[in-house]
């Protein structure tokens, strides 16, 4: 029997891991592929949240780098994680899980504003709850939100879901030679600046002893194998 050894977890997902094969947008595959691992967690009583970035549609780093004004490029960049939130909440409930997005943002026609309190009753009852718009500030990645909305709903662990099988002492696609790391603390990622996470979010984590657990998305079944326990991927706790 698949026993899981986390009560509330959070799972941070890119904007870019929805886009599959294309260089914009959501593939209906890719999500609908997504949709299923999360199903297939969710079987085992674990209580899910989600936080999934915008990158596939709108970066707002990238956007101010060509002269759009940084607090209105990231605001643009937060919409975009609504889009993705809504589209997940679709697919999520055409598999049969009722879910609820909360936006960082107010916009009440299309989500929930974002309460703590509201949140947590919904993973009681048995919810999966997208937390989209970031933190609902510019200037912070969506990163730095998946760490702050762990904390705030008392996550057990935050599952950072990538495409590649964890972390590396360098590139992998650059230097063959590349060692994988299969456990490191947090101030080691810091102090040899394994671009992981942005280094706001690694310090929040760090100080709130926020365990993370970096694994392969792409590799199915893999969720429900961290939850359980299994040694994929990358740990990095205190």
């Amino acid at each position: 029997m698949t026993i899981p050894q986390f009560k509330r977890v959070l799972l941070k997902l890119s904007g870019e891991a929805l886009m599959g094969d294309q260089n914009f947008g959501i593939s209906p595959d890719v999500i609908k592929y997504v949709a299923e691992e999360v199903h297939s967690a969710f079987d085992l009583g674990v209580q899910i949240a989600i936080v999934v970035g915008g990158g596939n549609i709108f970066r707002g780093v990238a956007a101010a780098s060509y002269g759009i004004d940084r607090v209105s490029a990231d605001r643009m960049g937060m919409l975009a994680t609504v889009i993705n939130s809504l589209a997940l909440q679709d697919v999520l409930e055409e598999n049969g899980i009722m879910t609820r997005v909360q936006s960082a943002i107010s916009m009440h026609e299309v989500a929930e504003p974002f309460i703590i309190r509201k949140a947590i009753r919904h993973l009681e009852k048995g919810r999966v709850v997208i937390f989209a718009a970031g933190t609902g500030n510019p200037y912070f990645t969506t990163d730095t939100a998946a760490v702050l909305r762990a904390q705030e709903i008392r996550a057990d662990i935050l599952l950072k879901a990538t495409k590649v099988d964890g972390l590396y002492d360098s590139d992998p696609v650059v230097n063959k030679d590349a060692k994988f790391i299969k456990k490191i603390k947090y101030m080691e990622v810091i102090e040899q600046q394994l671009h992981v996470m942005d280094m706001t979010a690694i310090s929040l984590a760090m100080d709130n002893k926020l365990p993370l657990v970096v694994f392969n998305l792409t590799n199915k079944g893999n969720i429900k194998r961290v939850i359980c326990g299994e040694e994929i991927g990358t740990r990095i706790t205190n």
